[in-house]
């Protein structure tokens, strides 16, 4: 079943649809983080053995980066912002099962559809593409981007609260709630996105690439415990590659593949998600070192013998600096471009990581070393949403972010493995307990380091991206997309839509088809029957204009390589007259 976009544009959005998605992406990364202050507890909590427990916060992984990149394409095929709230309404019934629930089997199950949520993020950042104004897109995927950061740093605090002082269940009654207030702002205030993806969905590429990323993440989070040199590792590794390796042979046949690995393969978009993955494995190094710092007791000579509630509090910078960032990086952005934005986020993680290296000695010195890396984390993370929809189309905007967000948990969940065996394998042991070493605390930083290292190279040699100001058209179906008009496209097709007389035609469909026959853009004309379409790519397009009380035209039309705009009239009806 094919889908086009609809002929009607979108409702204007109102000054509320930012701080609502950003809500939202709050509310489905706090399920990253809900059971931290009670991980420990969790065998005694649930009556297993430990390696059992730990499936309870697999499963909420594994569920995330499977459904991450299938949701971004159902968004881009049937509309993101009813993808945004089935994701929201399958987290609210997971975070119900869980706390209705003791069993581990049942809690697993709940906690993956908590996981599945995380496609809500990538699909509000193609929202806000879609019909949002230039000048304020910026700001807003920089926001809805470092939700992650921001919801997984303040659940810590107040998860810990709760645990500390009520029954741990309250945790999922709390998510749930959370999750049924961002289902109703989210229908009360977003509005539907017109464009759509042509073609249908891909069912056995989703099959294929989830298959793939379980084969891949399993032994990853369960190598410490597995063994990484053990038969089941090694294997699942295996298997993962040659899983992989298939898959992607299938979508590059497929005609509309649930990840366009073409454009996935361009180096823009190739280096911002290996960049993703880099800035993933800092980020989750300092949730994972300091909370267990300053809880340590302070007989060990290096722990900060802080509470549950009080080590929360001293992390919850991170977040805070993170949400506060997003109008920093706008500035930036707009004035220097994302590359140079992502450059200078790492350096200050960098610094962060390096300065926290002789920043362990007092409670203060943590929320200092929170601050520094949430700024740095922030302006990372909100430079890759823009640089992802910076080059690839806006059909397309819903599953490339979605790709780019699993790059980012590929990264934690290395981290996580990482970390997690560097913290065992120097850990001190007294009385039987093993707990985790200075050592390993200044080890784990080290890494974070060098991933921040290999981070920068990467974005070193990304491609120079325009400032965010720099007058650029979305292809898009939205009439707000006519307004920055024809003139100011920089790369792609420009003219006037024209009746057989030769006056203006208003509000005609013209939609680009590239040369597989899937849309790479659409619009409407203004009301002068100007029209504007952004291209990816040089090459051979089809350019199909439709207008009320005309006959449709198909005219051919080639992009050369030069970066400069094709001025092109549509005439209805008749053929393509050069402007």
């Amino acid at each position: 079943m094919t889908h086009t976009p609809t002929d009607q544009p979108a409702r204007r959005a109102s000054g509320a649809v930012v701080p609502v998605l950003a809500f939202a992406g709050i509310v489905v990364a706090v399920m990253q983080t809900l059971l931290v202050p009670v991980i420990k507890d969790l065998p005694q909590l649930l009556a297993t053995e430990p390696s059992n427990a730990t499936w309870v916060l697999t499963s909420t992984l594994l569920a995330g980066a499977v459904a991450t990149p299938i949701m971004g394409r159902l968004g881009d095929l049937y509309g993101k912002r009813r993808m945004l709230i089935l994701s929201l309404a399958v987290m609210v019934a997971g975070a119900l099962v869980s706390a209705l629930t003791s069993d581990l089997i049942v809690m697993i199950v709940g906690r993956a559809l908590q996981g599945f949520a995380m496609g809500a993020i990538p699909l509000g950042i193609g929202l806000m593409r879609d019909m949002l104004p230039r000048e304020k897109l910026g700001s807003a995927m920089a926001l809805m981007s470092s939700s992650i950061g921001v919801g997984g740093g303040l659940a810590l605090p107040g998860a810990a609260l709760v645990a500390q002082h009520a029954n741990w269940h309250t945790l999922f009654y709390g998510a749930a709630g959370l999750g049924v207030v961002a289902i109703a702002l989210t229908l009360l205030v977003v509005p539907e996105s017109p464009a759509r993806a042509e073609g249908s969905f891909d069912l056995p590429g989703a099959l294929g690439l989830s298959t793939g990323l379980v084969l891949f993440l399993l032994p990853i989070t369960k190598g410490s415990d597995w063994g990484w040199s053990s038969g089941t590792t090694l294997g699942l590794f295996a298997a993962a590659v040659v899983v992989l390796l298939l898959w992607g042979l299938m979508e590059l046949r497929v005609a509309a593949p649930l990840v366009d690995l073409r454009t996935t393969a361009r180096r823009e978009v190739l280096l911002t998600n290996l960049a993703s993955i880099m800035v993933g494995v800092s980020f989750y190094v300092v949730s994972l070192v300091l909370p267990q710092l300053l809880q340590l007791p302070t007989a060990t000579g290096y722990g900060l013998g802080r509470s549950m509630v009080e080590a929360g509090l001293c992390v919850a910078p991170l977040g805070l600096t993170m949400m506060f960032t997003a109008p920093v990086y706008a500035r930036l952005s707009a004035r220097y471009g994302p590359k140079t934005t992502l450059i200078i986020g790492l350096l200050v993680i960098a610094a962060g990581y390096g300065g926290g290296l002789g920043l362990m000695d007092a409670a203060w010195q943590t929320v200092v070393t929170s601050v520094v890396l949430g700024a740095g984390i922030g302006l990372a993370y909100s430079s890759l949403p823009a640089l992802i929809v910076g080059a690839v189309p806006a059909s397309e905007t819903g599953a490339a972010n979605g790709l780019n967000t699993l790059m980012r948990s590929i990264g934690t969940s290395v981290s996580s493995a990482v970390i997690g065996m560097v913290l065992a394998n120097t850990a001190n042991h007294a009385g039987g307990t093993a707990f985790p070493s200075l050592h390993g605390f200044h080890v784990s930083f080290l890494i974070a380091t060098g991933a921040v290292a290999v981070g920068l190279l990467l974005a070193v040699f990304l491609p120079g991206q325009r400032p965010s100001g720099t007058p650029q058209l979305r292809a898009s179906s939205e009439e707000d997309a006519n307004l920055e008009r024809a003139e100011e496209v920089l790369r792609g097709f420009r003219g006037r839509v024209l009746d057989a007389e030769g006056s203006p035609v208003a509000r005609a469909k013209v939609t680009l088809i590239d040369r597989r026959g899937r849309q790479a853009g659409a619009t409407v004309s203004a009301e002068d029957g100007s029209y504007a379409l952004a291209v990816p790519a040089e090459g051979p397009y089809v350019l199909a204009a439709k207008a009320a009380g005309h006959a449709p035209l198909a005219s051919s039309a080639t992009l050369p390589g030069a970066d400069r705009p094709v001025d092109l009239d549509l005439s209805l009806p008749g053929e393509t007259v050069p402007a």
